[in-house]
């Protein structure tokens, strides 16, 4: 079989990479601890599973419409104007089966060869590939540890040429936890607004992941002016712990929708009618889970952070939301293992860990910076110590 040129594009998602060489690990009695999980642990909220019961009592299960059901863009216009002082027409709002979706169907509708995306790094490793699949280009403006992973405005004008087509941002981010503040934002919208070509495609899906009581901002909400150039994207999965149900949604301009619905029209299709019902009970439902959850998360960010920064080599920042943090090697490259292998790269690193001790992390080479690992802490607080133990052990067993 000849396999179509843009399947050159991709590559294969990292997290799966380093979660299929962890089954195989487990597979052999390994005792595996799994520092990768980009999905929260809590179960999904009651309401939102009854919902599904009750429409299933219905018999309501039949094909949605493609832009989403009307009970869903309902409950998401209330969550925009509620949560984000958005004001969305029903015929603003998408719906997709995931966030995933909605922001490749919005590359897909858009993106020609030429255009160009800036992206800012580190960066969720499916990004570029969208854009790429698209026929565009991405450009990457990466922002290190001591610019705390955020894109400074200068560097975002500086990246826009004729050709920029989007931006896309990503604040709380993965894989680092970043979070750009209000004032942060604003410096970055004066950039945009200076160049009017250039549409926003923000992904908001860590909106309510948010620690040491940070107020969340988005890019729409804090520049009224780009509210019209801007599609913003979210989804339950991340805040209501709800991944399994792929339900993802976004605001933006009608023209712009309107196309992402055709392209998913002929893809997918509407979002699953039982995903849909549960993200209403969500959006609709008490939200008081979301502020208790993100303090959980908080506490177990702060044990596994303390862990790390213990470990000979290794530095990290407290990450600000998310559930991630972003921590550098650079003091275990070069260095030789037990087994004599030399760690010459994060990968290496990542790898050694998973050898060495069974910690399973992800290398930071697969979001555009090194030398750094990804690590969870989406893991139970028991993980979070022993885990950290055994890096500090591998860390320090390095010469």
């Amino acid at each position: 079989m000849d396999f179509a040129p843009r399947m050159s594009r991709f590559k294969p998602s990292p997290s799966q990479i380093a979660s299929a060489r962890v089954r195989d690990l487990q597979a052999e009695g390994r005792d595996i601890i799994k520092l990768t999980a980009g999905e929260p642990d809590f179960p999904a909220p009651d309401h939102a599973k009854q919902a599904v019961i009750e429409l299933m009592d219905r018999n309501e299960i039949q094909y949605t419409p493609v832009n989403g059901t009307l009970a869903m863009r309902q409950a998401v216009r209330a969550k925009f104007k509620r949560d984000n002082d958005l004001d969305y027409a029903l015929d603003q709002i998408a719906v997709g089966s995931g966030s995933k979706q909605v922001l490749f169907n919005a590359l897909m509708a858009t993106v020609s060869s030429g255009d160009e995306v800036i992206i800012p790094g580190p960066y969720w490793a499916s990004y570029p590939d969208m854009v790429k699949l698209a026929g565009g280009t991405p450009v990457f403006v990466l922002a290190g540890q001591n610019e705390k992973f955020k894109m400074r405005p200068e560097e975002l004008d500086a990246a826009i040429t004729a050709q920029t087509k989007w931006l896309m941002f990503c604040s709380p981010s993965n894989p680092t936890g970043a979070a750009y503040s209000q004032l942060e934002l604003r410096a970055l919208a004066d950039v945009l607004l200076r160049h009017p070509h250039v549409h926003v495609l923000t992904d908001d899906v860590y909106e309510h992941l948010l620690f040491d009581g940070r107020e969340f901002a988005t890019l729409a909400q804090v520049e009224p002016k780009l509210f019209d150039r801007t599609v913003t994207a979210n989804s339950v999965s991340k805040a209501y712990s709800m991944t399994g149900f792929r339900c993802g949604y976004a605001g933006g301009p009608k023209d712009i929708i309107a196309k992402m619905s055709n392209m998913q029209s002929q893809s997918t299709a509407g979002a699953g009618a039982m995903g849909q019902a549960a993200a209403v009970a969500a959006l609709n439902g008490p939200q008081e889970l979301l502020a208790e959850r993100a303090a959980n998360l908080q506490r177990r960010r702060d044990i596994l952070f303390e862990k790390l920064n213990a470990a000979v080599g290794l530095s990290c920042d407290l990450p600000d939301g998310a559930m991630y943090i972003f921590c550098s090697c650079a003091g275990a490259i070069g260095k030789r293992a037990p087994d004599g292998r030399i760690i010459e790269t994060d990968t290496d690193f990542t790898m050694y860990l998973l050898d060495a001790v069974g910690v399973a992390v992800v290398q930071g080479e697969a979001y555009g910076l090194s030398p750094y690992f990804r690590a969870s802490f989406v893991a139970p607080e028991a993980d979070l110590i022993r885990g950290g133990d055994l890096i500090q052990q591998a860390c320090a067993a390095l010469s």
